[in-house]
């Protein structure tokens, strides 16, 4: 009952009218005074911030604020953290192809939207990145790595927070998402990132075809999640990473085999 419930509710309110709602409000300069107490409410650190806090004009754009480049160095690994945020869970992907996060198992088939893309990745290795609304919001990349493909899925998105992983509709592979697969030194790699909280804002800002280790390539507007999977027998996750985690940016996640 209490998941039927959850999925109503949302349900009734994950329309269009109250995604643009919350998108106009954001980007509003009404919203500038909220600043102070999104800051003090989710104890950000702004030191770590490029521009003066003054100088944001709306509560979007401190959400998508940038950082100074000395505050997330990049590990000297094969693989780094894209993100700000929480590992939801770090582990190896089944022979059937799914994942298991928060009680339940997804098809990597229905997330992609393509079997056979699925099938490339049998027995690899997979992580949940989850974003709060406190993170840094700006996405790096992984890895040194060529785009040989990517492309959009979904419409609508339902919260990846605790409670929408546990009791959402497929909050996962059902969300709108961009879906960018990298040619890589280790062999391939998925970078998923998924939308949330209503607002389907996933803005890429590296148009080009090659992917630089930490360097910027986009941003989430709210909340969100990133998910990498990696084919059989190309990486192995740092030893002392472990669901529930705290990473940041640059941060060390896998090396190759």
């Amino acid at each position: 009952m209490k998941k039927y419930l959850y999925q109503r509710s949302i349900e009734l309110t994950n329309g269009a009218f109250t995604s643009n709602l919350i998108r106009q409000f954001a980007g509003s300069q009404k919203s500038r005074r909220f600043i102070p107490s999104y800051i003090k409410t989710y104890q950000i650190a702004t030191d770590e911030i490029e521009k003066p806090l003054e100088s944001f004009q709306t509560l979007h754009d401190f959400f998508v604020r940038k950082l100074t480049g000395s505050s997330r160095p990049i590990a000297e690994v094969s693989v780094v953290s894209p993100v700000d945020g929480k590992i939801e869970i770090i582990g190896d992907l089944r022979k059937d192809s799914r994942f298991f996060v928060k009680g339940h198992y997804y098809s990597l088939a229905d997330l992609l939207g393509d079997s056979d893309l699925a099938d490339c990745y049998q027995n690899g290795k997979y992580a949940v990145l989850y974003l709060s609304p406190a993170d840094y919001h700006r996405i790096h990349s992984p890895a040194d790595g060529t785009v040989k493909r990517q492309y959009v899925l979904g419409k609508k998105s339902y919260p990846v927070n605790a409670a929408g992983l546990q009791y959402g509709k497929a909050p996962i592979s059902g969300n709108y998402r961009m879906i960018t697969e990298l040619e890589t030194e280790f062999g391939k790699m998925l970078v998923v990132k998924v939308g949330a909280m209503f607002v389907n804002s996933i803005k890429l800002t590296e148009t080009g075809s090659d992917w630089e280790k930490g360097s910027e390539v986009g941003y989430f507007s709210f909340g969100s999640t990133v998910v990498l999977f990696f084919e059989n027998n190309s990486v192995r996750f740092v030893e002392d990473m472990s669901s529930g985690q705290r990473i940041k940016v640059g941060e060390a996640l896998g090396n190759m085999v």
